[in-house]
């Protein structure tokens, strides 16, 4: 078998398993409550979690340039280009 599909076919069965225990846990087990109150707790808290994360990465990663300032310094590369280009032809027609 492929390391690809047993990983597949290992985490089926993880997640079957995981199913049919946390339906007993909840269904068949005198901790319903708790196992409720605990798998609300950590999907509300996964949910805002990933939302403060978000929030973070926006307020400290600095604003991009503008577009302006990105075309002028793309224009001087290509003057210096343009400029060296011209030096070499003139090196080579001097030779």
């Amino acid at each position: 078998m492929r390391k690809d599909t047993t990983v597949g076919v290992a985490l089926m069965v993880v997640g079957v398993v995981v199913i049919v225990a946390y339906g007993w846990l909840v269904f068949a087990t005198p901790w319903w409550r708790l196992i409720l109150q605990l798998t609300g707790f950590i999907a509300v808290a996964a949910v805002f979690g990933i939302l403060a994360w978000i929030g973070y990465a926006l307020a400290t990663t600095p604003p991009p340039k503008p577009i302006e300032e990105i075309e002028k310094e793309i224009q001087e590369e290509l003057q210096k280009l343009q400029e060296e280009e011209k030096k070499q032809e003139g090196n080579k027609g001097s030779s």
